[in-house]
């Protein structure tokens, strides 16, 4: 926890209410999200109880399994979330934009983007991991042989671990927790931990007229009034309302209406744990919409379209989606993910005073008033290099030499001398032409002006070699794919999961 983020709680404690940790939103929101709420059961990893889905607040859709250790109903219910899932994914593959490559081999060569990329909203953190493990232990199901399963099912699987796989790159917009979302927005007066629970974390951002957040976040704890985000229910109900129900079922005779009505039962019981989540969920929504998107979503919202053009095309083409990945593919996908943990990072500082201020603090950014100019100054080669005298409070932690970025705008500066409250820089580009500046490109005192160590420019990635050619001393080549035969792929599947 940073220090700003620590102070920020502290004021929410101070005050009752959370305090604002942004002044935009660093995700972006379809239209028309789709919201799930999954429950599993108690002390079973992979067994799902049900799924509250849909894209609209008023048209819930309850998915129940009345008893999830029956392989078939199982089935039934990945078949049915096949569904809410395929439909979300066929709806952002309507339409399409032509694209050109500009840099490696291909260069000028055409290629096809989907235009948009589907959305899911989970609760919290947990019901992410519940789908990346649903979607392990269903993708490998064989539709033919001795246990077939509809087609959907590994359809779904192979889906779900993608959208799991995506939502591990920081600003990825294609799998979201709300608790996430929300805690990078609002910061409230209770831990990190406490904020894994959706009803308190939201107390604190909208507690009821005449009440602090700490009073209506310790109500939200009540398992009674609000029941746990999932995937795992209350204990309580698990022993006093939900086991009974599901006895019930089971001695019902199979196929008759009392089995009908027992089913009938236990999916009353479980909407009762899931609606109140349900509105919490559109009520983070709301508080998300309410802020302006920050300019840099979208950019990163390319990658999530190009992400899901790229699966998309490798289904339909039937290329095989790996147990595990090799060693060459493993590099590749830790090179990816921590090039955009450092984009989004320095994304959101460039795109939000708040988080700016954060690395302001650490000495990363600094801003201030220009008090003086040369704009007619000429370096070596008779280029106008403009010098520009900055006076800030912030914290200099650069040295002469150091290059810095303008936060504004694609523009780089030398570090020339460095006082107390005081920093001399060379602007070295962005002018448009250095013998005539656009206008407004060279700084005038009493111009505001911040300037940041980092920026957002493109890096290429690191040269790794062909997964033909993985050395021996990272496993050699990866083995052939060869499709698993149908006696043995129900066990494949649960060692998968």
């Amino acid at each position: 926890m940073s220090l700003l983020n620590a102070l920020a709680r502290m004021e929410a404690l101070r005050s009752g209410r959370a305090v604002p940790l942004a002044t935009v939103r660093h995700v972006r929101l379809a239209e028309h999200p789709t919201v799930l709420i999954p429950l599993r059961l108690a002390g079973e990893a992979a067994a799902p109880l049900a799924v509250m889905a849909g894209t609209r607040r008023e048209e819930p859709r309850l998915f129940v399994v009345p008893q999830p250790r029956n392989r078939d109903l199982r089935f039934a219910f990945f078949t049915e979330l096949a569904g809410v899932v395929l439909r979300a994914v066929a709806g952002a593959q309507v339409s399409a934009e032509t694209l050109e490559i500009k840099r490696g081999e291909r260069k000028g060569e055409t290629y096809q983007r989907f235009l948009d990329a589907p959305q899911l909203l989970v609760p919290n953190r947990n019901g992410i991991e519940f789908l990346r493990l649903t979607g392990r232990s269903t993708r490998f199901r064989q539709t033919e042989g001795e246990w077939p399963v509809p087609e959907e099912v590994p359809l779904l699987g192979r889906w779900l671990t993608w959208f799991a796989d995506r939502s591990d790159y920081p600003g990825s917009s294609v799998l979201c927790a709300m608790t996430d979302l929300l805690a990078l927005h609002w910061a409230t007066g209770q831990s990190p931990m406490e904020d894994g629970n959706l009803a308190s974390q939201l107390a604190w951002i909208e507690p009821p007229q005449g009440r602090t957040g700490l009073e209506a976040s310790l109500e939200a704890e009540d398992p009674l009034l609000h029941p746990p985000a999932g995937p795992a229910t209350d204990p309580s109900f698990d022993n006093e309302v939900l086991a009974p129900l599901i006895a019930a079922y089971d001695l019902a005779e199979d196929d008759g209406p009392a089995r009908e009505f027992a089913a009938e039962r236990v999916a009353k019981a479980l909407s009762t744990q899931l609606e109140p989540t349900w509105e919490l969920m559109w009520r983070g929504v709301e508080l998300l919409r309410s802020l302006p998107e920050a300019p840099s979503v979208p950019q990163r919202f390319e990658g999530d379209r190009q992400s899901f053009t790229t699966f998309e095309e490798s289904m339909a083409e039937g290329a095989p989606q790996a147990r595990r990945d090799g060693a060459v593919a493993a590099a590749r996908r830790l090179a990816s993910l921590e090039g955009a943990a450092s984009r989004y990072a320095v994304q959101r500082a460039l795109d939000d005073p708040l988080v700016l201020a954060e690395r302001r603090l650490a000495g990363e950014a600094f801003r201030g008033e220009v008090v003086w100019t040369d704009p007619e100054n000429v370096n070596e080669k008779g280029l106008r290099r403009p010098l520009v005298q900055i006076a800030t409070d912030d914290r200099l932690r650069v040295e002469p030499g150091k290059i810095v970025h303008n936060a504004a705008r694609t523009q780089k500066a030398e570090v020339l001398e460095v006082s107390k409250g005081e920093i001399l820089l060379r602007i070295e580009n962005g002018m448009g032409n250095s013998r005539k500046p656009n206008p407004g490109s060279v700084p005038e005192p009493g111009d505001r002006m911040c300037f940041t160590t980092f920026t957002d420019e493109f890096r290429p990635s690191a040269n790794l070699p062909d997964p033909e050619e993985t050395p021996w001393t990272h496993g050699g080549p990866p083995e052939a794919y060869e499709p698993p035969n149908e006696t043995t792929a129900e066990e494949m599947s649960h060692e998968s999961a």
